[in-house]
């Protein structure tokens, strides 16, 4: 009898343990480790003491004021468990960098936007109608907004995360090359095709028109407390090739290196591989290949766990878009991605970006893409932080 006592309590103990835990889970999804785990632990804790208790009362020779007693001490330690392993991931969670983030909507035109780039006379090229939509990537977004507010008409919205609505979007290099593709766009501006990209082009039948508009450093960075400051062409494809996975072989503390990646055919991802030639890249855990470029320079910067860790992106938006985070560029070769490196080809890992297009719509944009080569395009290339062409 004592025992069927026994059963009937752990299964009802055990049943509102688990549907407290599910409620509790619902309620924490947002920061489950931070919030979530600890609360689930003790839950869990308390329905094993609560068995354990049970079974003495039934079991056990021990007097039941012993066996409150028990029940005292050990809820006082889980009370202490609890306490502990909250207060451990507080700690970590105010250790770690938070993100501002990257809103595309400070940079949205015809919005009075300090942040945009402008021209202090009318332009040559104007439009009142007919505009090509545009897209493209994140970084590149502040730039083509500035086009946009110089030659564009001063009607309807202009929202970059519409993409059903808007003129002109965001949507990242890799939809944006679909986009384009599918003719759900007409020009974007962006890093030079992945071979992936080229070849979804060449079953299309899509020929793409490259027009360049300007240059930029394609860079490298570590956490700030990383006493390394520069490294060579070798040492980096050695560490994105794998063969190279502790800093204390390129000079370094001895920490395993986490090297980031990004997703496949994002521009960044697409400079990687083209850096790589034929050295084969190494597979990187899912975890290691953050979905933003603003992912990869926070989890880079964060004291949590990856101050060991390398990532890469382009100077502009690591060093302007988004600025608050403890992270330094490498010197690659030894040189440092500045303006003057860039303009005059030294830093090593120099490219165009470009206006992509159709060949078919090259011909009917044809003046827009001309100006965009032209003094004021250029002009606003600049000042928005990227490098003209000359």
């Amino acid at each position: 009898m004592k025992f069927l006592k026994f059963s009937i309590g752990t299964i009802f103990i055990l049943f509102v343990t688990f549907v407290i835990s599910v409620v509790v889970a619902l309620f924490t999804m947002g920061e489950p480790i931070t919030q979530g785990r600890p609360i689930l632990w003790t839950i869990w804790y308390i329905a094993a003491l609560l068995i354990v208790c049970m079974g003495l009362y039934d079991f056990s020779p021990l007097s039941n004021r012993k066996v409150k007693r028990i029940l005292g001490l050990g809820a006082l330690s889980g009370v202490m468990v609890f306490a502990s392993v909250k207060g451990y991931y507080m700690y970590q969670d105010y250790l770690k960098i938070e993100e501002r983030g990257v809103e595309l909507i400070d940079y949205q035109p015809f919005t009075n936007s300090e942040r945009l780039a402008k021209l202090n006379h009318q332009t040559s090229v104007s439009f009142v109608n007919g505009v090509p939509r545009l897209d493209g990537a994140t970084a590149l977004y502040p730039m083509y907004a500035s086009f946009v507010e110089a030659v564009y008409p001063n009607s309807g919205t202009y929202d970059p995360y519409n993409d059903q609505a808007s003129k002109v979007v965001s949507t990242t290099t890799p939809e944006a090359y679909s986009r384009l593709m599918n003719d759900q766009t007409d020009l974007i501006f962006v890093a030079g095709p992945s071979d992936r990209q080229l070849q979804v082009a060449k079953q299309k039948d899509v020929s793409l028109h490259m027009t360049p508009i300007g240059r930029e450093a394609f860079v490298f960075f570590v956490h700030e407390d990383n006493p390394i400051e520069s490294l060579t062409m070798e040492q980096v494809r050695g560490i994105y090739a794998g063969d190279i996975r502790n800093w204390q072989e390129v000079g370094g503390h001895s920490e395993t290196i986490r090297a980031f990646q990004r997703p496949e055919d994002s521009g960044s991802q697409t400079a990687l591989q083209k850096m790589m030639g034929e050295r084969k890249l190494m597979e990187a855990p899912v975890e290691d290949v953050p979905e933003g470029m603003g992912g990869i320079i926070k989890q880079t910067s964060s004291y949590r766990n990856h101050k060991n860790a390398i990532g890469f992106s382009f100077r502009y938006y690591a060093t302007e878009m988004v600025n608050d985070y403890k992270i330094k560029l490498l010197r690659i070769e030894g040189i440092e991605p500045t303006v003057e490196t860039i303009q005059d080809g030294s830093y090593p890992l120099t490219s165009e970006f470009y206006a992509v297009t159709t060949k078919e719509k090259a011909e009917q944009f044809a003046e827009f893409l001309e100006w965009l080569g032209s003094e004021d395009g250029q002009t606003l290339v600049e000042k928005t932080g990227y490098v003209r062409l000359k």
